[in-house]
Parts: structure tokens; sequence; C-alpha cells
């Protein structure tokens, strides 16, 4: 077998592992963030448990680190009260990002994680087959209930030679990317094979299996191989270490060849992260602001070798430029070091251990800026900045842009600084998690503290006998959940009070949306929303499903959806019913009143709509019984009520 097939035989509980039936696996850890936990954590609560029934399950705060007013402080309180109360280990403010921060200090090979961020899967780079998912899937997972995914298809990535100059892990998944574009992963687990990997530390392996979420894979997965005890070992963690690899002769359903010695310094142009070319194709645009870190690039090794780059040079007086540590670990290596005096002697603002500016939280460019940042999406307006241009790119050629005030050649830069070691010390930073008394009777003595902004959930009804609607949005292709619900200080401090934040679902793509569905909603009928391909790309926030189900949408109907917002809709209760034709889908147009059965879909996998003024139309779907099932009760909480289970 090969690696994927392992972890999932070791934790499959039902189901069969053949390529897109459905499997229900064993979950040995979750991790949650405060930008989508509260919800988590709401919903957990409503299960009605007096503790979490993983091995692990970790609350992690590193979104909205900047608590402009009450909420987003509530929304800690709440979420370290809930840990608390809950047996969860709670990581504060500023302690770092969640990825990173689990890779050093929980992550192991050959586990099951879920989480409730879409780079959950970085995990990968350590030999965990890690997957994002919704918040309610999450809550679920720290209940005991297994995790529910179609069986992938598993594809072998085989990287052969090394990596050559200033070329650096992020720019093989960068070429990933443009081979494979952001829809090539969608159904599918990226395993990494072959010699190249064996010169990859775990954490370019993790920068690697950070944006296979880019491609749309359900997960990406390295061995567990000498490097891994290694990297284990540094973080005083050997003992999770355990040897991981693929058989001899191990099957995959596609192959993937990459001779990483080829790659060269590339850059992923506005507004896609697949829309990748050659640093060099751009020398000469001036560079406005570079931002360094995020979960895909915020580790040591990253930025000890920018420190190494910039070293006794500064930075261009056009350029801001900005760097937010992974960990509290990696900021105080850099401090000790040395690495951190040369940044900032060289004109590097330092921000806090947090996501920042990668979910627009601060650090915003400027208008139609030129912003070049090492983070994994480049989304429209998802800086904060709606007319700025994102360019994605490795820590060497940010530090590049930065220096020089534009891109300019690679065949300029002269000689790549040595790939740094990590320091003979490492520090522990693991007092500062909160970790939760083993006594879950002393536990129950604790209190959920809780503020005005965390309201509470909302109970949706089942699934009618008729859907009469009206379509109430129609967009393209490649909408992300960036368009659904956007980010940024002021929307997602509204993450815990529902009512509040749906009045803010596309506002940055359609200010009438939130008035036109509500009218809807009021005159008892139901939203319905046309959507191209890859509808809900991009973060796993559930909002952007669970928003629109409370402005009263029941059907999106698309010509494909992204992974984890097909779930999301699934989870609240919403249709995700597929455009077989495009033809259908130009046909289909804004405030057109649809009508259907949609109980139709029980008995067959075709049904049929009628559209005033068009007559009737088919439509598809590739739902399980079990997600008919959630979405005739009306949402994933309703079903578990529904079966009487209290976990």
């Amino acid at each position: 077998m090969n690696i994927t097939q392992k972890i999932l035989k070791a934790h499959l509980v039902n189901g069969e592992m053949q390529a897109g039936t459905e499997i229900a696996l064993r979950v040995d850890q979750t991790l949650t963030q405060d930008a989508t936990g509260t919800m988590a954590w709401l919903q957990f609560e409503a299960l009605g448990l007096d503790s979490v029934k993983t091995d692990l399950s970790v609350s992690y705060v590193d979104h909205n680190t900047l608590q402009m007013g009450f909420r987003n402080a509530d929304d800690h309180r709440f979420l370290r009260s809930s840990a608390a109360k809950f047996g969860a280990v709670f990581s504060p403010p500023g302690t770092g990002i969640c990825h990173q921060l689990h890779l050093e200090n929980f992550a192991k090979p050959g586990t099951v994680l879920i989480g409730s961020d879409s780079h959950t899967p970085t995990a990968g780079g350590i030999g965990c087959l890690s997957m994002g998912a919704g918040g309610l899937s999450v809550a679920l997972g720290m209940a005991g209930e297994p995790y529910t995914i179609p069986m992938p298809l598993i594809v072998e990535v085989r990287l052969t030679g090394q990596l050559r100059g200033f070329a650096q892990a992020k720019d093989i998944i960068l070429e990933l990317l443009r081979r494979l574009g952001v829809q090539g992963g969608v159904g599918k687990v990226f395993e990494y094979t072959g010699e190249g990997i064996s010169s990859l530390s775990v954490p370019e392996r993790a920068t690697i299996a950070n944006m296979g979420a880019e491609l749309g894979a359900t997960a990406s997965v390295f061995p567990s191989d000498e490097k891994t005890q290694q990297f284990l070992r540094s973080m005083g963690r050997e003992n999770d270490w355990l040897y991981l690899s693929a058989d001899t002769g191990a099957k995959y359903d596609d192959l993937v060849e990459i001779n990483i010695s080829d790659i060269v310094p590339l850059v992923a142009k506005p507004h896609m992260p697949d829309c990748v070319v050659p640093v060099s194709e751009l020398d000469g645009l001036a560079v406005d602001q570079v931002a360094m870190g995020s979960c895909t690039n915020s580790s040591y090794a990253d930025l000890r070798s920018v420190a190494d780059i910039m070293r006794k040079k500064h930075v261009a007086h056009t350029t801001d430029v900005c760097v937010s540590p992974g960990s509290r670990q990696v900021l105080t290596m850099l401090m000790e070091d040395g690495s951190m005096s040369a940044l900032l002697d060289s004109g590097v603002r330092l921000l806090e251990c947090s996501c920042g500016p990668c979910i627009g939280m601060g650090s915003s460019p400027a208008s139609a800026g030129v912003s070049v940042r090492t983070f994994n999406r480049n989304f429209e307006g998802r800086s904060g900045t709606k007319d700025a241009g994102v360019y994605l790119v490795s820590p060497a050629t940010a530090a590049q842009c930065a220096l020089a005030g534009k891109f300019t050649d690679p065949k300029k830069w002269g000689q790549m600084p040595d790939k740094p070691d990590f320091p003979a010390y490492i520090p522990s930073i693991r007092h500062h998690f909160i970790f939760p008394q083993d006594d879950a009777m002393l536990r129950k003595n604790e209190e959920v503290l809780r503020g005005p902004n965390i309201v509470a959930l909302e109970t949706f009804s089942p699934l009618p006998r008729e859907i009469l609607g009206e379509v109430v949005l129609k967009v393209g292709d490649g909408i992300t959940t960036d368009h659904i619900m956007p980010a940024g200080a002021e929307i997602t401090s509204l993450r815990s009070n529902v009512p509040a934040i749906s009045e803010y679902v596309f506002s940055r793509l359609d200010e009438d949306f939130v008035s036109r569905a509500k009218k809807v909603r009021d005159n008892n009928e139901h939203g319905i929303i046309i959507a191209g391909k890859n509808y809900g790309q991009g973060s796993s926030r559930e909002h952007a499903a669970l928003a629109p189900r409370h402005l009263g949408i029941r059907a999106v109907l698309a010509l494909s959806f992204a992974r984890i917002h097909r779930a999301n809709l699934i989870n609240f209760g919403v249709l995700p019913l597929i455009i077989e034709k495009s033809s259908d889908y130009e046909a289909l147009s804004l405030s057109a009143k649809i009508s259907f059965n949609p109980y139709e879909l029980e008995n067959s996998k075709n049904i049929t709509i009628t559209v005033d003024g068009l007559g009737e139309i088919g439509l598809t779907h590739d739902l399980s019984p079990q997600e008919l099932r959630l979405i005739i009760a009306g949402g994933l909480l309703n079903d578990v009520r529904n079966r009487g289970k209290k976990i």
C-alpha cells in the first residue's frame, strides 16, 4: 500500500476504500482557530458533551488578534473558557499561527487530523493525514464522531533532483499549481515520493503540503523518514516519531513527475494562485509592499534565509516591508541568532506572530499597489485593498523584491546563502499553551464565558417538499469564500454573531445581494444562487455557507463545487446541485423563478427544475445517501438530534 492507504486503513470506521465511495475515519486530533473556532465550539457545546473525545484537540487564536473593540477579546475569552471546560489545549493570541504551532508541537506521523481551517493539510509535511473541514464537522470530530469523505484518488508526485540557486520549496508547489491549476487536486490526495524529497526538511515539506489546499486537494502527504525524526528530535518530540513509507511497488491513481533541479524562482500573479510565471518575466515591475510570513512561509528556516539575504543591506525606500514569524519559537530563534536584528536593521517591520496580512488583518497595501507576499492566496480584495495586485513568491524572492523595490531577474541576484540548519538549542514554547485539567469532574466546574457578540445557534427548518425559489445572484467561475464571506478586521470580528455577519455576504461583489435575499426569504420563498466552476474555493470558513443559509438560500446550482464548501453547504441544509450543460448555465438569469421537488433526489441522480420562461432544465447531483439525509433534516446538527444521539 501507499502511505495514504495505510493511514486510511488504520482509521477506517465505515465504507470501502474504493475511489468515490464514502468512507468514515476515526479522528485522532482536531484544531480550530478563532475565526472559525467560536462557531465550532458553540456547535460542540450544543451536542451536550462534558469533554472532547479525541486524543488531542487544540483551540488556537491566530486570526483576530487586532482586538478592535470588545468583540475579538470576548471571543478569545469564550474560547479559553470553552477549552478549559471541555478538555482542549488553548493557544493564546500571539503564540503563533495554528499550522506552524501544530507542526512544531503536536502533529504526529500516521495520525488523522482535521481542522476548521483549509490549510490544515500543512501537517502532511510530517506524515500526518491532515484535512481542512468546516467547523461543524470538526465539532463532531471532537465529539468522537468519524469524519466522512469520499475516498480520494491518490496521486503520486515523484520528485527527482535537488533545488538549485534561489529556487525554494515554495517554487515546487507553484510549479505544481502552474501545471494542474486550482481545480487540479479536487477529490485527490497528493503523496510525495522520489529521491528529491530526501533534501527537503520538514518545514519545506510543510510549505508544499500547505499549498496543496490551493490545488483543491483533500490532503498532501510526505513520508515520515530520517528528516522527520531529526525535526521531531529538535522539537523535543522524538517519541512521536514513526517511520512511515510506501511499500515497494505501491500503486497510485495517477503520476506527476517533477525534476526539482529544473525549478526556477516562480511567482503567482493576481488574482489566482495558479497564474504562475517565472520571476524573470516580471523584471522591472515596481513593488510597493513586501509581506513575509503566513502559515506557508513563516518557519525559522524561511525567515533565516531572508535575513541572510538582507543582512547589512537596506530595503528600498519606496517599499514597505513587514514580517510575521510563525510562532514564538521561531521569533525566539531569530532573536537569539541575530537574524531578527539583521531584519530590523534592514528596515523590515516586525508584526505579531499571527496570520496578520494574509487574511487582510492589517498591513493592507496602498491603492492599486503591488504587494509581494510569501502567502498562499492572492484572491482579489483578500489583502484588504480591493484594487491591489498580490503576487505570491518564495521567501528568497520576497527578500530580493524588498531590497530592489521591484522584481528583478534572478540572474542578477548573485549567490544564494547556504540553507540554514536548526540551531543547536531549540527553545520550547509549550509553557505558553494552556493545558486543561486532567480530571473531567474538576472541569465541570469551569464556566464558559460569553460576551454580547456571541449569539446562540439558529435552528434551521428541514428541507421543504417543494422549492419555490428565485435566483438572487448569478456569478461566474472561481468564486472564493472570500467573495462570499469577506475577511478583514471589521467583518471577521462578527464570526460568532451570524445575524450580524450575514449583512456582509457578497458585499464586495454585489452590494444589493443581502436585500434581495431577504426580500425573497420574507416572501416565504427560497433563495437560489447560480454559479460557474469551482464555487466556494479557498478558505474553509463555514460562514460562507451558514450566513447565506440564514438569508434564506436553500440551493446553489453550479457547474462544479470546491470540496470543503460543498460539505459546508450540506452541513447547513443547502442543496449543491450540478449544472451539466454550460448552455443551461448561460440561460439561467438573475430573478428567474425556479421550482422543483427536491425529494426526487432520493431516487435518482438527476432532477428536473422548472424555470419560468425557459421551461424544464435537467440537473444532477453527487450526494451520497448520508449527505442527502443531512440536507433533508435541515443540516448536520438537526440530523444528530433526529437520531436521538447524545454523543
